[in-house]
């Protein structure tokens, strides 16, 4: 009897998990992360060389796409952040259940999103 069946999961009979989700994203947005903190350090050593190129990055912060930007990298690092607490605690040994890293895994969803909500409400008061 001859199985037809593939040897390893293919996108037709691959169910995505909020696991695989969560460990995609975390890699992408630690990709993210470094070129801002690339990005962020060129800045900060703009200014000296003068303010002119630092006020250049600066009105392109304030504006609309910038401030997108800006809140982009916000969630960003609250998502990175979560992550690695998660990954964190399961390298102590626990919440490797499956319910376990469902919850764990939508926390970090949805906890990213709150934060940077949080965040962006807290810095909005500063401004």
């Amino acid at each position: 009897m001859e199985n037809k069946n593939p040897l390893s999961p293919h996108i037709q009979i691959y169910r995505w998990h909020i696991s695989s989700l969560v460990s995609i994203s975390h890699r992408i947005t630690g990709i993210i992360n470094i070129v801002a903190i690339t990005l962020i350090c060129i800045w900060v050593s703009l200014l000296i060389l003068g303010d002119a190129n630092y006020n250049f990055i600066n009105q392109f912060l304030n504006s609309i796409f910038g401030k997108f930007i800006v809140l982009g990298l916000v969630w960003s690092f609250s998502f990175q952040m979560l992550s690695e607490i998660r990954h964190l605690i399961m390298d102590m040994g626990y919440g490797f259940e499956l319910q376990t890293t469902r919850i764990s895994g939508l926390m970090v969803i949805f906890g990213s999103f709150l934060l940077t909500i949080l965040i962006y409400l807290i810095g909005k008061n500063f401004i």
